[in-house]
């Protein structure tokens, strides 16, 4: 049996990128966290983690760190069929894409007692990785599916609006979005990751358009960038909707969103000790989104 300690070392390095921060997370000093991976890794006979700044696990680490989490999720879910109320709150890893979290999932993590999250941000068309590489126990994520382990329960769809302020309208598409000047206009990019826009663009104007754009890693900021008029954005429909409504942000092509569909994805393992996360989930983005019953084509 291996040793709980230093698999726990081995998941802290990996995840905080250095052994001091390892060490702070576990309550223990460096030197001891420099001890259990060195007695993990003489066991195993082989590297676990590569030294660097940030320090990462190889694949046979990913591989026991994903080990460590299976364990800590039965261990949790025995509690809970116990009712054992000494154990204190399990640490849930999720992937979650930046808009849902600015949306519509920190209410339905609000509505789980008992539980501490570890939140991955990723973009939705990639956060299902991490649950492939078995770093987190479930992501919301835009694949359906299926993933070897996991089980998948459709969520609905988050409905983007291709917006800008009025004044950015008035000197970059006066007549609207069109080829020409969707190629000189300034865009807004979340991340190199980021293909909303491209995929907007494609569905509306087809392919061979490439737009300059700034790179803002941040949704909330995504809206105040295309209300200042720095650009325009594919914004989550929550986010802007009053902005919309009010005037101060202007569809650039009326009528034409863009509808993304979302996924929550969680390994089989995990599925007990989930389970009331998967429920609020579920309940809040019935509230928050739209039901693909009553999506088109999403333009």
């Amino acid at each position: 049996m291996m040793d709980p300690a230093q698999l726990a070392a081995l998941a802290a390095i990996h995840r905080r990128g250095s052994f001091e921060a390892a060490a702070g997370v576990l309550g223990v000093t460096p030197s001891a966290i420099s001890q259990r991976l060195k007695a993990l890794e003489d066991r195993m006979g082989c590297v676990l983690i590569r030294r660097g700044s940030p320090c990462l696990a190889t694949p046979p680490g990913l591989r026991l760190i994903r080990h460590h989490d299976e364990i800590a999720a039965l261990e949790a879910a025995l509690a809970q069929d116990l009712q054992m109320g000494t154990t204190g709150p399990v640490t849930l890893r999720l992937a979650v894409n930046a808009d849902s979290l600015a949306t519509w999932v920190i209410p339905a993590l609000a509505a789980v007692d008992g539980a501490l999250f570890d939140l991955v941000i990723d973009d939705q068309a990639h956060s299902q990785d991490w649950l492939r590489r078995g770093e987190v126990a479930a992501a919301v994520t835009s694949h359906p599916g299926p993933l070897q382990g996991c089980e998948t329960v459709a969520l609905g769809h988050l409905r983007y609006r291709a917006t800008a302020s009025p004044g950015y309208m008035a000197r970059w598409m006066p007549g609207g979005a069109s080829r020409a000047n969707l190629a000189t206009a300034p865009g807004l990019t979340f991340s190199d990751k980021d293909t909303l826009q491209n995929d907007w663009i494609l569905a509306n104007f087809g392919t061979g358009l490439v737009f300059p754009t700034h790179r803002l890693a941040s949704s909330h900021g995504f809206v105040d960038a295309a209300l200042a008029g720095l650009g325009w954005g594919m914004n989550p429909e929550p986010l802007v909707a009053e902005h919309l409504a009010a005037g101060r942000l202007l569809e650039i092509a009326p009528d034409r969103a863009l509808d993304v569909p979302l996924y929550w994805q969680f390994t089989r393992q995990s599925a007990p000790v989930l389970a009331p996360v998967t429920r609020a989930m579920r309940a809040e983005a019935a509230r928050a989104l739209l039901s693909p019953d009553v999506t088109g084509a999403g333009f």
